[in-house]
């Protein structure tokens, strides 16, 4: 059924397009979020997205590859948007409800948010861009190593080593803050 509608896409439909994009609407949404830590800005970043996607999608040569050709149009969106902020975005309250939101499934029947998984998350916002990237387009989008290095353009050995590494950052930095059984 998509497949069916990224050709029709491909081949100008509108309403295809669309519904494509209406279709990863939530996955995009995480995926800028994450990057630019604003809500305002991460709506934007889709926009974006969806007018350069639109643009080229006559481009796309292979529609089985429309959802890394998408995800990626959108890092670059953000990248683009971060090289012209060039400053270090702060944890800031709207991101933190986020992350809250993120966690609700780990909340205890009293309430309590599980504060292990908010220092992972806090302990991805220091990793590096590119090691960032790799845990959570694996863990939280759910893509194989094949559609990460698609979308990173990158082989998929650099994208096991960085992996390899992020693991390892992460997990000095929890042991640092005292969480020893990670």
């Amino acid at each position: 059924m998509e497949a069916q509608t990224i050709v029709a896409a491909i081949k100008g439909d509108d309403e295809a397009f669309y519904e494509l994009i209406n279709l990863h609407k939530q996955q995009l949404y995480r995926i800028a979020f994450r990057y630019l830590k604003s809500e305002h800005d991460a709506l934007e970043a889709i926009q974006e997205m969806t007018y350069r996607a639109y643009r080229s999608i006559h481009k796309l040569k292979e529609p089985k590859y429309f959802q890394t050709w998408l995800i990626r149009i959108l890092i670059n969106t953000c990248n683009d948007e971060l090289k012209r902020l060039r400053v270090q975005l702060p944890l800031t309250g709207e991101v933190i409800q986020y992350k809250l939101t993120a966690l609700d499934d780990s909340t205890e029947p009293g309430g309590r948010v599980d504060l292990q998984r908010l220092d992972i998350l806090e302990a991805l916002d220091r990793l590096d861009l590119r090691y960032r990237q790799v845990i959570e387009l694996k863990y939280f989008e759910d893509l194989t190593i094949q559609q990460i290095a698609a979308v990173l353009e990158r082989p998929e050995g650099t994208i096991k080593t960085w992996l390899f590494q992020s693991y390892k950052l992460l997990k000095e930095y929890l042991q640092v803050r005292g969480d020893s059984h990670v």
